[in-house]
Parts: C-alpha cells; sequence; structure tokens
C-alpha cells in the first residue's frame, strides 16, 4: 500500500520536471482541511450564484418541463429469479427508488406481471426503501443489492458521503430484521456463497483502489478472513459469480491486462485458482458454460485478436482452445453471457452496438449453433443486454432506444426469434417521436481519418448556421457514448438545439484501434478530433461557432479544458463537469487515487521524458493562455474521489489571472456528492435544469420555440 506523499515532495518532484523557476500559486487550493480553501470555495460558490441568478426563472422552467414529461409514480419490468418478480418503483414526490418483489403465481409462465404502479400490487414484498435509507443524509447512493438464492437474505451497501466508500448491512427477508453483520469501508459490492454461508466483499487501498477480497462469515463479527490481496497498485479487483452460479470469481484488471480466479460457489473457504495466468497487454474475460455435457469456460480475449476473439477452454485443462468467434478488424466482441441452453453475445460494428445469440444444445454439431444477430430498423440506435437472473430461461432480456425512441425493454424468445415488447420508457407531455430527426455524419480530422458524429434535432430545424447547438464528448478509456433518449434533452430541442456526439479517438466507438488511437503518445486525436467535429457542424450548415456550447466531463472534461486552449474560437461556450484539466500534476503524483493504474493510460511522465513533455504539451492548466476565451462553467464535487475539486478549482484561478477578454469563468463546487454529482432524482433534475439554462443562454437561444 502507498503511503501519501508529502506535500513537499510532491512540490520537488513538479519542480523536477517542470524547472526551478515554475511555481503553482493555486496548489493550496488542494488542502481540503483548511478553512481558507473551504472559504475559497464557498466564495466561488457566492459569484456564480450572483452571476447566473437571473436564469432562476429559466431553470425552474426547464426543471418544470423535465418533472411534466416524467411518470413520476412508475415501476420497471420484473425480472424473474426463484419464487420471485423482482422489480423497482419510484412514488411522486420521492428521491430514490424502491426495491420490491412479488411472488410468482405460474412456474411455467414467464410472462412478467403486469404492475400497476398505482394500486396495490398482490403479496408485494418491498425490500429496501432508499428514501427511508436515504433520510437525514444529504447525499445518498445505493451500492450491492443482492439476495441470497433461497430469497431469505438481502445485502446491500450505501454511501451517504459521496466518496465511494459503502457500508454493507444484511437483512432476513423473513421478518424484516436487519442482522448485527455491518461491514464497513468497503468499495460497494456484496457476493453470496452458494447457500448464504459467506459473503464476499472488497476494500480500497489509500489510493481508493480495489485490492483486497474478503470473506465474511454470517452471523459473525470482526473475524473476515483475508481471500486475496493485489500488490501490484496498477490492478483493481473485483468479486462476483458466474451467471450459472457455479463458481465465485475474483477479476484482476489493469488498463491492459487481466487475470481471473475461480472457485467453486459451494465451497466458500477454498483456495481460488487461476484461469490464465496474467501475461503484459492480454486482457481476458471468461463466463461458463456446459456444451456437449462439459464445463467449459468461454473466454473473451485480444491475444493476437486486437478486437478480441472468443474461444471455448476446458474448465479443467484452460490451455486447450477452440475458436467460437475469431477476432475480426471490423467488429469488436465486448462481452459475452451464458445460459444452459444460449450464448448471447454483445459486440460493436459501424460504430454502433450489437446483440447476437447463440444456441447450446448437445444436438447441434460442436454442441453450440451460429451467431444469429437480433435486427432493429433505426439508423442509430442502442441496444444491450438486460437483467437476465435465471440460469434455465428460454427468453433473453434486452434493451434498445435511440436518440428519438425511449429506452425498451423487450423479451426475446429464443425458440422463434420474436421480440416482445415488454415497456417503452414513458414521455408524458404529447411527446412524439416524428416531430425529430437523428442522423449519422463524419467529420474529417486534421490527419484525414473520417469521425462519426451523430445529431438529434427537430425536423423543422434550419440548416443556415442560425440553430444554436451543442456538442457532447468523451474520448477516452475506450468507453463508448452511443445514442440514447434523454428527457432533459428535450427542452434543448424544443429551443431550437441540435445535439451532437462527436465519437472521438480515445472511445471505443470503432474498434480497439480507435481507442488506441486517442491514447498515450496519440492522445491528441482526441481534441482534434473534437475541434474537426464542432467545425464540421458548423459546415454542414447545423450551427455558428458563436452559438455553439462544447461539454463533457471527467476525462471528458480534459477534452474540455484542451480544446478551449486549442480552439477557443470555435465554441460560444464550454460546460467542464468534474474535470480532469489539471492532468499533469495528478499523474506525478502516484499516491493519488487512480494515478499508477493510469499510467497505461495517459503515459508515465515520472519514468519518461517523452511521455512529461508530451503530457505538458496538452495539459489544460499549464497551457492556458493570454488570450479570449469562451464563457466557461466548470463544475465540481467536493467529495470526488475520481477527479479531486482541486483540479477545476486551480484551473478556473488560472483562467482568471491569465485570459482576456470578458467572457464569464465560473466555479460550482458541489459540497454534497461525489463524482457523479448530487444524488437523488429531483436534486439531479434541478442541477441539470442549472446547467441548461447556462447552456441555452451562452448559445443565445433563450426563447422556447
Amino acid at each position: 500500500m502507498s503511503a501519501p506523499i508529502p506535500q513537499a515532495e510532491i512540490r520537488s518532484i513538479i519542480r523536477s520536471h517542470h524547472g526551478d523557476d515554475f511555481v503553482d500559486d493555486y496548489e493550496w487550493l488542494r488542502d481540503k482541511e483548511d478553512p481558507a480553501t473551504l472559504s475559497y470555495l464557498e466564495a466561488e460558490n457566492a459569484y456564480t450564484d450572483e452571476s447566473t441568478a437571473h436564469l432562476e426563472p429559466l431553470r425552474q422552467q426547464i426543471f418544470d418541463e423535465i418533472k411534466a414529461r416524467t411518470l413520476e409514480t412508475d415501476l420497471s419490468v420484473p425480472v424473474r429469479r426463484g419464487n420471485w418478480w423482482y422489480y423497482a418503483r419510484t412514488v411522486e414526490g420521492q428521491q430514490y427508488s424502491i426495491r420490491c418483489r412479488c411472488p410468482i403465481d405460474d412456474v411455467e409462465d414467464w410472462n412478467p406481471p403486469s404492475l400497476d404502479a398505482e394500486t396495490a400490487i398482490a403479496g408485494e414484498q418491498v425490500l429496501l426503501d432508499s428514501n427511508v435509507e436515504a433520510d437525514g443524509h444529504e447525499f445518498f447512493s445505493l451500492g450491492a443489492f443482492s439476495v441470497t438464492d433461497d430469497g431469505n437474505l438481502l445485502a446491500w451497501s450505501v454511501d451517504v458521503q459521496g466518496d465511494e466508500r459503502y457500508t454493507i448491512k444484511v437483512k432476513d427477508l423473513r421478518t424484516g430484521e436487519v442482522l448485527p453483520d455491518e461491514i464497513t469501508a468497503t468499495s460497494g459490492g456484496a457476493t453470496w456463497s452458494i447457500g448464504a454461508t459467506h459473503l464476499f466483499y472488497t476494500t480500497v487501498d489509500e489510493a481508493w483502489r480495489p485490492h483486497k477480497v474478503w470473506r465474511h462469515t454470517l452471523g459473525t463479527t470482526g473475524d473476515d478472513v483475508l481471500v486475496f490481496e493485489e500488490p501490484d497498485e496498477r490492478f483493481f479487483v473485483g468479486v462476483g459469480r458466474t451467471q450459472s452460479d457455479k463458481y465465485l470469481v475474483i477479476g484482476l484488471s489493469s488498463k491492459i491486462t487481466s487475470e481471473v480466479r475461480v472457485l467453486e460457489a459451494d465451497d466458500p473457504e477454498g483456495e481460488f485458482r487461476v484461469v490464465l495466468p496474467r501475461r503484459d497487454g492480454i486482457e481476458y474475460s471468461l463466463e461458463h458454460a456446459v456444451i456437449s455435457g462439459e464445463d467449459v469456460f468461454l473466454v473473451l480475449h485480444n491475444e493476437d485478436a486486437i478486437n478480441f476473439e472468443l474461444v471455448s477452454v476446458p474448465a479443467n485443462d484452460p490451455t486447450t482452445r477452440t475458436v467460437l468467434i475469431p477476432g475480426g478488424d471490423d467488429v469488436r466482441l465486448e462481452d459475452v453471457d451464458v445460459f444452459e441452453g444460449q450464448l448471447v453475445l454483445s459486440y460493436r460494428r459501424d460504430a454502433l452496438t450489437r446483440i447476437g445469440i447463440m444456441l447450446i444444445d448437445e444436438r447441434i454439431p460442436d454442441g453450440i449453433g451460429p451467431l444469429q444477430e437480433i435486427l432493429f430498423d433505426e439508423e442509430l440506435f442502442t441496444c444491450g443486454v438486460g437483467a437476465n437472473a435465471e440460469w434455465v430461461q428460454p427468453l433473453i432480456r434486452v434493451g434498445v432506444g435511440s436518440f428519438i425512441t425511449p429506452a425498451s425493454v423487450y423479451d426475446y424468445v429464443v425458440a422463434t426469434g420474436e421480440l416482445i415488447l415488454r415497456k417503452q420508457a414513458p414521455v408524458l407531455g404529447g411527446y412524439d417521436p416524428a416531430d425529430y430527426e437523428q442522423h449519422r455524419s463524419w467529420a474529417i480530422a486534421d490527419d484525414g481519418v473520417r469521425v462519426p458524429v451523430s445529431v438529434v434535432c427537430r425536423k423543422d430545424t434550419p440548416r443556415d448556421g442560425t440553430a444554436p447547438a451543442l456538442i457532447y464528448g468523451y474520448g477516452s478509456y475506450e468507453a463508448s457514448m452511443d445514442p440514447g433518449m434523454s428527457i432533459a434533452r428535450l427542452s434543448l430541442l424544443d429551443r431550437g438545439f441540435v445535439f451532437s456526439i462527436a465519437h472521438v479517438r480515445g472511445g471505443g466507438e470503432l474498434g480497439r484501434h480507435w481507442y488506441d488511437d486517442g491514447k498515450m503518445l496519440r492522445k491528441r486525436n482526441t481534441f482534434t478530433d473534437f475541434i474537426a467535429s464542432a467545425r464540421h457542424l458548423v459546415d454542414e450548415g447545423w450551427t455558428s461557432p458563436d452559438r455553439l456550447i462544447a461539454e463533457g466531463g471527467s476525462a471528458g472534461g480534459l477534452l474540455m479544458g484542451a480544446i478551449a486552449n486549442l480552439a477557443p474560437d470555435a465554441f460560444a461556450g464550454i460546460v467542464a463537469s468534474v474535470p480532469f484539466v489539471d492532468n499533469l500534476t495528478t499523474i506525478l503524483d502516484p499516491s493519488l487515487p487512480l494515478t499508477v493504474i493510469e499510467w497505461d493510460e495517459w503515459g508515465n511522465p515520472l519514468e519518461d521524458p517523452e511521455v512529461y513533455a508530451y503530457m505538458k504539451s496538452y495539459a489544460p492548466y499549464e497551457n492556458v493562455g493570454e488570450h479570449p476565451y469562451p464563457a466557461i462553467l466548470a463544475v465540481t464535487s467536493l467529495h470526488d474521489t475520481r477527479v479531486l475539486y482541486v483540479e477545476p478549482a486551480k484551473w478556473v484561478a488560472r483562467l482568471r489571472a491569465t485570459a482576456t477578454g470578458d467572457a464569464p469563468i465560473l466555479l460550482k463546487t458541489e459540497m454534497h456528492a461525489g463524482h457523479g454529482g448530487v444524488s437523488g432524482r429531483y436534486a439531479s433534475w434541478k442541477e441539470r435544469a442549472w446547467e441548461l439554462a447556462w447552456i441555452i443562454e451562452t448559445a443565445g437561444a433563450n426563447k422556447r420555440k
């Protein structure tokens, strides 16, 4: 475990790289316990409140629009497990969801019950009311929610600070009694053994890295057993179970390497064994299957397959491989779900998500059939595998939606290929998808690479450059920004906005090479791709620079900081949420949360002068210049453990001291929140309404159509 590096030593490290004449006038803001720091943040909040007070009527109007379009009393599609249908419901006026279940009336009927959120549900049992759990706390986050196989016990975890340190509790669902088994300072997850005798969980080190797996024996206190500890600071540790419930799984992963250990779930005090030993640069994940009567692991791996391939290996001899789906250049294999009679493959082609089914049946040659893709008929869409809790089931729950089609839940009938719509997320207020349109366009980057850009707007939006626009980007960690509907976004579209996503390099939309071309010493591609996408919107007649707002958060906030320096004239405003804008200082300090594991994403500037020089060339904080900037809104959270509040605080201070021009530069710090912002749906709506009001005014689109 790394001990925190003293601030004097950190400053010495920074000076050794920046030069002896380097002075960081705002590093003092890093001391979170200093009253002067808190006073500074409060003063910034007061300044932001004063500067935006005139937007309160617009903020309230947008909040009212979001609320009016949302079915506040609602429930999810029930998921079958054991003898129960499990679901969540929300109640008008309450911030958080309520987790419930009701008994299965007919074990032969796989159609979920038609539940009415407005009426009492026969046999309903409330498992956890998060509104009760959150009472008295300004922040609340539910982590684990795990019911034992027999349905008798619930393990759940909560974070009431925002720092992602969770407390696990256990309830007897037969009596409603909360048991004495309380476990503090965990990383959030909780996994039961078969028989519900033991509970597995993880804890974090000083750098907030999950690194230890513990075994808790139900009914005991203070004597939990350390099952596994990972000393390599590049690796995160997680624990779970295969979908078959036969194996407990410990997964270890860095940014480029992974390893999996398994243990029979009915032998919780046994020893975990390595399936495939870690090798630097090789990633893999697995699920258990039974093919032709034999236990096998279905392994997704990237050895000699940049976009991964799917292989089958005997559970007792994983060195022998049978290729099921070979790797390719055009398809990125992403995940596999396995059931008794079928496997479900999630993959990506042409910058869109896909789902395919392969039957598992000993009557089929080799025990497994060909891949059959589930087809959807929109130009842009996002699909994914939903909640499927049973190992033996004739239906596969999937979800699909788009920019204009609300999220829809289907059951796919494996035997016939039929898709049964179970629910489409309601949008109230007369919403008509026919009023809107979505497109895929392609921008040309500086090096000639085609960058996909997704666009949605009302059909009557002009193409003469007069429409206000919001362009969103992320571009890191191979994370893909896929099309999806947002009720809040309608408040922009109905005011004539064009909304777009720039699918820049560093993300995963076009496969692993797309990610590799936007990381390490090719990171600048992320920024130039975004700028090219923004200029493409202008060239296509969607908007103009004085009406275009850019938005991104976390690593996407780094993107915002970089494009503010590189192309300030391309945007009227920039929203940077929990932005990673002092990234060079952070990456130089291995004691900070996430730093060591991040070296495989950004490079290690402590050891490689080329990496240091390259990062310094684009780091937002270091490159603030004496030129006009667009209006900037930086939003952060005091208790964020992933991107510390000090980064945007320093960035805004330096922008104010250095930038020319008179565009407003604002900092808003949530004093009771974490990386994901405020908690509670109404609080989240108010927060988004606050941001949208700023976006609307900055784009010059104050009047609704």
